[in-house]
């Protein structure tokens, strides 16, 4: 193996090619007998699917979706569960050189009409229980919807498609669009405006490639298995992307999260490199009193939130090894963390998110210059463009506002919006996100999604989103709310509040706590003073 900057160096070149075809470097030049897919189902039976089947598969899909009508360039979502069907769909989409829009199942059917509304997805392929929420409404009319494609044995609605319909069509041939072009779309959460799209060119490989090897350490013989969702960044990018693009087999598990389950599944396919959020650990933490002997992990890894010390000291005492903290987001992939590699690891400091991956130069600015803080000092947290060669992401679609904010003037910073320090060793440490994003499960909610679904209740005069910390969780959606005048707050009120956002949004951000207040604290000009809300962010 070359060292680390020269293997970054050998990705780069492989997948900023001119000639980079996506199915050809995640499936078909693989071995054809060799696992790409091991889905599981919640009584522990599975089906594994190899890289042969599909190439075979994937390639008749893409032939079907040739027939609707998707080219080069064209966006087609997936509204569903991890598994063969969404492995096989994806590849038929790069397949076509077209883009993959993954979207989050717990989405209500605003937020799922948002992103196909936005992407202008040609065609979308869901589960056959998510099938209603595309059906035509004010936020999806009839005149303007996708063709939908369902993974049952039958058509669900008139015009509707089959996955084992479009298997039938003749195979396409794997289109080589090159490392400029974009290979997924994912939507970024923000406190200002609607969800932004991140478009992920092939070159990203790169960089998902260098997490999956350095910060993972997954190796050909390790069993592993992200238990983060696939609608979300951190599943999508590695536990379907980055396992497929080194040839490994991943594991799929189609079921809620449990955690005697989760255990379950750890022993009896035995597996040895597990990457979850902290809310699984710390869930797992509540039931776990001994670890089963068929549990035989050797890497564990967390991302989605701050990771807590006493997390990574009970997992060491109870797994034997710790859990890694690790440090993204849907813009970069993963440029930081505690790596699992021998090769770049470092002592382990619980509390940490660790220091850049190989291919990254990540550090901490001064409050308000631009220029690096010193050992120590609170800042913000930041990306060295120019010195980050696996760096991908130069904007969002359509939001060059939103892309502004992102980028110092001189477009060498990219900032996170995260605030934090770093250490003499170049530790970095986590604490808070400046752009007040509310972190709950592994999931990001926007305080402007929160508070738009409650102003449609004709009660609420004006509201405010926010979170507070939690145990389980990491911080629970809370809010506060103005009502009209005559109106007066009750525990059916604020029952009715919490669905409507669960209605409008989805199930994990309905508000735990409502609080009804006379008014929301504000500056002299008007803005919400967030910091002064009930239950002040208290991050550690």
């Amino acid at each position: 193996m070359a060292d680390p900057a020269r293997q970054v160096q050998e990705w780069l070149e492989r997948y900023d090619s001119p000639s980079a075809c996506v199915a050809h470097l995640l499936c078909d030049r693989h071995p054809a007998d060799a696992t790409a897919v091991t889905e599981v189902d919640a009584d522990l039976s599975a089906r594994d699917l190899t890289y042969g089947e599909l190439a075979e598969r994937s390639s008749a899909v893409a032939g079907g979706l040739a027939e609707l009508g998707v080219r080069p360039g064209d966006r087609v979502a997936t509204l569903m569960d991890g598994g063969i069907d969404l492995a096989v769909t994806a590849l038929a989409v790069w397949r076509l050189g077209a883009v993959h829009v993954p979207l989050f199942t717990a989405f209500a059917p605003s937020a799922i009409a948002l992103r196909l509304r936005d992407s202008g997805a040609r065609a979308v392929v869901c589960g056959d229980d998510q099938r209603p929420k595309l059906d035509p409404g004010s936020d999806l009319p009839a005149d303007s919807a996708p063709a939908v494609v369902t993974t049952g044995a039958a058509p669900l609605r008139p015009g509707d498609r089959t996955l084992a319909d479009l298997e039938r069509a003749r195979p396409a041939p794997a289109a080589a669009t090159g490392g400029a072009a974009p290979f997924l779309r994912l939507y970024a959460s923000g406190t200002a405006g609607p969800p932004r799209a991140v478009e992920v060119p092939v070159r990203a490989l790169a960089a998902l490639h260098v997490y999956h090897h350095y910060g993972l350490d997954v190796r050909d013989d390790d069993v592993f298995w992200n238990a983060a969702d696939p609608g979300w960044f951190y599943g999508v990018y590695h536990g379907l992307v980055s396992p497929l693009l080194a040839g490994h087999r991943s594991l799929h598990l189609r079921a809620g999260f449990d955690p005697e389950l989760t255990l379950d599944v750890l022993a009896t396919y035995e597996v040895t490199n597990f990457a979850a959020t902290p809310t699984v650990y710390r869930a797992l933490r509540s039931v776990l009193k001994t670890l089963p002997p068929e549990v035989v992990v050797r890497r564990l890894a967390s991302s989605g939130e701050p990771l807590h010390a006493d997390v990574v000291r009970w997992a060491e005492d109870v797994f034997g090894v710790p859990v890694h903290d690790h440090y993204g987001q849907s813009e970069l992939g993963m440029c930081a963390g505690n790596h699992s590699h021998d090769e770049v690891a470092v002592p382990l400091k619980p509390g940490s998110m660790g220091t850049a991956l190989p291919g990254w130069t990540v550090t901490v600015l001064e409050p308000v210059d631009d220029v690096e803080a010193a050992p120590g000092v609170f800042g913000r947290v930041a990306v060295d463009t120019a010195a980050s060669p696996a760096m991908w992401f130069a904007g969002y679609q359509g939001s060059p506002l939103a892309t502004a904010r992102r980028f110092s003037p001189d477009h060498r910073w990219y900032l996170t919006g995260d605030t934090g320090t770093r250490d003499a060793a170049g530790r970095l440490y986590f604490s808070s996100r400046d752009d007040d994003v509310i972190l709950t499960g592994g999931y990001r909610i926007t305080p402007f999604d929160v508070e738009s679904a409650l102003l449609q209740h004709p009660d609420v005069e004006e509201t405010a989103a926010y979170g507070v910390p939690d145990d389980v969780v990491g911080e629970v959606v809370a809010a506060d709310v103005v009502l009209r005048e005559g109106v007066r707050g009750s525990d059916e009120l604020a029952e009715a509040l919490r669905e409507l956002v669960r209605a409008r949004i989805a199930s994990h951000a309905g508000p735990g706590r409502i609080n009804f207040v006379a008014q929301l604290p504000r500056t002299a000009s008007g803005k919400i003073q967030r910091f002064r809300l009930r239950g002040p962010r208290q991050r550690a």
